[in-house]
């Protein structure tokens, strides 16, 4: 989270302005605090030009509730299949929590190649019940630069967990885009959900409670008691990139130079390092790499923590080196792990 929020929080953290009380301690049915919610909805609207035609709730249980809300809400009942994008171990995660719910097909699977890569076209059926992706898989580190083709009689569905307000993008496309805040947009507890008003209605009022998005539309995000903090700090993010960051185009613009300073050190290693990723489904989040060996690799790691570079483990099914470098991370950490970058090589190689 961006140094500057954390302070404002700590700040406010015993006593928040007028309540007597810490943010924590006072009614989520308090004015205050149901002015924290609608202020912070009010800023993610603003942010990414959400319009009157899309709810935007904010629900706990991360992108693993999302998996399983989604296809109850959208598919259970509706007699048609859902059209999955199978970019990485999200995507797989949400497919199988989906099949619970009804037929479900893939219409791309890059295992082959260890999910290295995005579809250069789909081709999703017109009756789809919906058609669902991750936009950033933070394992592989790939990245959609732009939403995938989507028949417009087909409602898109995003996992937007870990690039959420990364970049500018029209919502427009979308009947459902989600989030849990705790990637990029604040700490963990608080999932952001847009969706269109109209599907809104067509879910089967059967649904368990708190998976039914009716639910949390029509109770202004309060059918139960709301992560209050987690809302409270994701609104401080979202203010941070309106008012510190200038918008999205502006964070874009930041993250793309954060993350080309790492991906112009691995092209220019002589193989030294050597990028995931397809070049052109690269992350501005999540960098991924590996280096010659396991040994040069537990070397790299160590000697990283020495230089105060922590947290670049790459997971177990990519293996070697994973950069997380998200709107809050600032240039200065960029650089420093460029410079150690460099330097490793030009020893090790």
């Amino acid at each position: 989270m961006p140094v500057s929020v954390l302070r404002e929080i700590q700040d406010e953290m015993l006593c928040y302005p007028g309540a007597g009380a810490s943010i924590m301690e006072i009614s989520h049915r308090d004015k205050l605090f149901v002015d924290v919610l609608h202020d912070a909805e009010a800023t993610i609207r603003q942010l990414l030009n959400v319009n009157d035609d899309y709810s935007v709730m904010f629900m706990q249980g991360g992108a693993t509730l999302q998996f399983s809300a989604i296809p109850a809400n959208l598919l259970r009942g509706s007699g048609k299949r859902a059209q999955y994008v199978l970019t990485g171990s999200w995507g797989k995660k949400a497919i199988k929590e989906a099949k619970k719910e009804g037929d479900v097909d893939v219409l791309f699977d890059a295992a082959e190649t260890n999910y290295d890569r995005l579809p250069a076209e789909l081709a999703c059926p017109a009756d789809a019940a919906y058609m669902y992706y991750c936009s950033n898989e933070t394992i592989q580190g790939v990245q959609f630069q732009d939403e995938p083709s989507c028949p417009d009689s087909v409602p898109l569905v995003s996992d937007a967990s870990s690039d959420f307000l990364c970049r500018p993008l029209d919502i427009n496309k979308y009947g459902l885009l989600y989030a849990c805040a705790q990637k990029n947009a604040g700490p963990a507890g608080v999932s952001v959900v847009i969706m269109r008003k109209d599907l809104i209605e067509k879910a089967d009022p059967n649904i368990p409670g708190y998976l039914h998005f009716k639910n949390h539309h029509d109770n202004d995000s309060e059918w139960n008691t709301p992560p209050t903090f987690a809302i409270y700090a994701l609104g401080k993010v979202a203010r941070w990139l309106r008012d510190d960051m200038g918008g999205l185009e502006k964070m874009e613009a930041i993250n793309r130079e954060k993350s080309q300073q790492l991906y112009s050190v691995i092209d220019t290693s002589n193989g030294f390092y050597r990028g995931h990723a397809q070049p052109e489904c690269r992350s501005l989040m999540n960098v991924t790499f590996n280096l010659p060996s396991d040994e040069l690799t537990a070397k790299f790691i160590s000697e990283a923590a020495d230089h105060k570079l922590s947290a670049l483990k790459g997971h177990r099914s990519v293996g070697g080196i994973r950069a997380s470098i998200y709107n809050a991370m600032p240039r200065e950490g960029v650089d420093a792990l460029a410079s150690f970058m460099t330097d490793f090589a030009s020893k090790n190689s």
